[in-house]
């Protein structure tokens, strides 16, 4: 059986995937599995043994801007698919996505799974939308159809640094006298205002990790200015907090893969609701996710961090009301977890690391949510 996995969404959303095709390769262990995501996210799963091959589509917009070129190498690409032949297509994702659900059926295959509105587009095995469940709960629904149950308990999401970046970041932080586990990483990374700390409350859990147990704070931002277009960046809350000088706040301002890396040295994280709060949940730290108006955001019992190590706090309003000592209680809990040994799943599956497609030009996007 050749099964395609369709997902065009961002770092989390592919992160929170990576159930579902741990549970599709132990319930098909000789199915072909395959994965088209967009040159954003495509290297997260380059060594993930659960795909045997990455396709990877250039995106035709960014913001306002139309890429031909894109739009061009997307139709190329999606001829190349079809001649794949799949015998199944599966659009993931926890929401009916019109969107995803056309993207499966370009591919040809005899069947295509999605959730699905009455609108279509018509899908050969629709499914209702989940009303309830976590996004990568209601992914794994998605193989009902190939006659694969939910089971008992569902993988965690899953994905660890290259070898190469894990040296550099250790390279990084000697440079800097910081001790792996001796630091605490605080991400502002959030589209929203309302949804990231605010420059002097970062400024006073810096200290209070310092002075209470004797940590440093790593500090990462999407870099640019708020009004970028394309992608909105922290720039305007980080400046006052790198010109504090304080000696046991490092700023890095840098590109995604070698932040996650950074991570994975952490003694736990602070992130807000972003696609760094669900790739810090999965390492070995865990996370303290933030969330605000959860009554018309996203809530985390569909978006919250899933991991071993991982807590939720939640604002009315704004992440900046939160409670200081209450930030510092729940991460003073989190950091005197020591991580327990983890199930590398990643290891397990098929033969070999999967094939990034030679017609993509993948790679690493910035720190963004």
């Amino acid at each position: 059986m050749k099964i395609l996995v369709v997902k065009r969404d961002k770092i989390g959303d592919l992160l929170l995937a990576t159930p579902m095709l741990r549970v599709l390769r132990e319930a098909l262990p000789h199915a072909r599995i395959e994965l088209l995501a967009s040159d954003y996210n495509a290297w997260l799963l380059a060594g993930n043994r659960d795909v045997d091959r990455i396709w990877t589509y250039r995106r035709a917009r960014i913001g306002s801007r139309i890429s031909v070129a894109g739009g061009l190498q997307q139709a190329a690409l999606i001829a190349r698919l079809r001649g794949r032949r799949y015998d199944v297509a599966i659009a993931a994702g926890g929401e009916v996505s019109p969107r995803a659900a056309r993207r499966a059926l370009w591919s040809g295959a005899r069947r295509t799974i999605a959730f699905a509105g009455e609108e279509g587009p018509f899908v050969t095995d629709p499914l209702p939308a989940p009303r309830e469940g976590h996004e990568h709960e209601r992914m794994v629904r998605l193989l009902a159809p190939l006659g694969i149950p939910m089971p008992e308990v569902i993988p965690h999401p899953v994905y660890r640094p290259a070898g190469a970046s894990l040296d550099q970041a250790r390279a990084w932080l000697a440079a800097h006298r910081v001790e792996p586990r001796g630091f605490v990483a605080i991400g502002l990374g959030a589209r929203r205002p309302h949804r990231r700390p605010d420059a002097a409350q970062v400024l006073r859990w810096a200290r209070k990790l310092h002075e209470g147990l004797g940590l440093h704070t790593l500090l990462v931002w999407t870099p640019g200015r708020a009004d970028n277009a394309v992608y909105p960046g922290d720039d305007d809350v980080a400046e006052p907090i790198v010109a504090s000088g304080l000696p046991y706040i490092h700023p890095f301002r840098g590109d995604l893969e070698p932040t996650v890396a950074l991570l994975w040295h952490a003694r736990t994280s602070v992130f807000p609701d972003s696609g760094l709060m669900h790739l810090a949940a999965a390492s070995p730290g865990g996370v303290l996710g933030l969330f605000a108006q959860t009554n018309v955001s996203p809530h985390p019992s569909q978006w919250g961090p899933v991991g071993e190590r991982v807590d939720v706090l939640e604002a009315q309003t704004s992440v900046a009301e939160l409670d200081d000592d209450l930030v510092a209680e729940r991460l003073e809990r989190l950091a005197h977890r020591h991580p327990r040994p983890r199930q590398d799943h990643s290891g397990a599956g098929s033969v070999g690391d999967p094939v990034i497609s030679e017609d993509s030009d993948s790679a690493p996007g910035r720190c963004t949510s």
